[in-house]
């Protein structure tokens, strides 16, 4: 990604309400805290992460499906 995609995306964001802007600000805050983290994945914790995404649960619920049942419930 460059600078001006990212650019372009906070303009984009700068649009949104102003509850959603803060929602934005949060996600970036948490990242730049996990960014300095010195808390790693060993090799092996990583590879079990590789390895669940490959072959998730079949008690797993997609994140779409979340995200849509969220929704309803405050809709």
């Amino acid at each position: 990604m460059t600078k001006d995609q990212v650019k372009e995306v906070l303009d984009r964001v700068l649009t949104w309400p102003p509850e959603r802007q803060a929602d934005v600000v949060h996600v970036v805050e948490m990242l730049e805290e996990q960014y300095g983290s010195e808390l790693r994945l060993t090799d092996e914790q990583a590879a079990e992460v590789r390895r669940r995404l490959a072959e998730p649960s079949p008690n797993r619920i997609p994140a779409e499906e979340v995200f849509k049942r969220l929704r309803s419930r405050v809709a």
